[in-house]
């Protein structure tokens, strides 16, 4: 056979699996549903539920491997947050 069609082939079955994969990721995001269910935790003041969902959601994120960006950005969120817990906790020691 010629080489042609090796190639054709591969980049068929590679095409194939990269669109399985995409469409099973889509399905079972839960890394983004933990994401935005901090996120709604930290608009309302819950900032020490937010930490620990934002810790699972990190968790989640590192299993996948694919998200970068939203890795980056819960590490972020992570840092902030323990800063205004920390901020909170001595405000309530002073008055």
């Amino acid at each position: 056979m010629p080489l042609y069609t090796y190639l054709f082939l591969l980049i068929a079955l590679s095409l194939i699996i990269l669109s399985i994969r995409f469409f099973i990721l889509r399905k079972k995001n839960i890394s983004v549903e933990l994401y935005i269910e901090a996120l709604r935790n930290e608009n309302n003041g819950h900032f020490e539920t937010a930490v620990i969902t934002y810790e699972t959601a990190l968790n989640e994120v590192n299993k996948i491997r694919f998200h970068g960006t939203l890795k980056n950005k819960i590490i972020q969120k992570i840092k902030l947050l323990h800063t205004v817990v920390e901020y909170n906790n001595n405000l309530h020691f002073i008055r």
